[in-house]
């Protein structure tokens, strides 16, 4: 897939996709629908590239055990390497001298 591609590419995409794996599980629309709980025109939607809800979309997904399609949504955050670099505080190089009772 093209990472330049209009949501109307990524929306027939996914729908290609969507219907490919159901197709694979041998489940019709009208039971992929009963069992996501949702309309029967909202799984034609999403196989067509029409669009609907996020909603929809996660129980589908759900529903064709594909739950790692949403995982893949949302990477782990992590602080980069230049982050660290820079939050890291400078080393220390030489030891704190003793505090005396008159400098407190």
């Amino acid at each position: 897939m093209n990472s330049h591609m209009t949501y109307m590419e990524w929306e027939r995409e996914i729908g290609r996709q969507l219907r490919a794996l159901r197709l694979r599980k041998n489940i019709d629309q009208k039971r992929l629908a009963e069992m996501s709980g949702i309309a029967l025109n909202a799984v034609k939607r999403l196989e067509s590239g029409r669009g609907t809800t996020l909603k929809s979309l996660i129980k589908v997904l759900r529903s064709l055990e594909r739950e790692d399609w949403l995982a893949s949504l949302m990477p782990q955050i992590s602080v980069s390497p230049m982050q660290m670099l820079k939050n890291r505080k400078p080393e220390r190089c030489r030891v704190s001298r003793a505090r005396r009772l008159s400098d407190v």
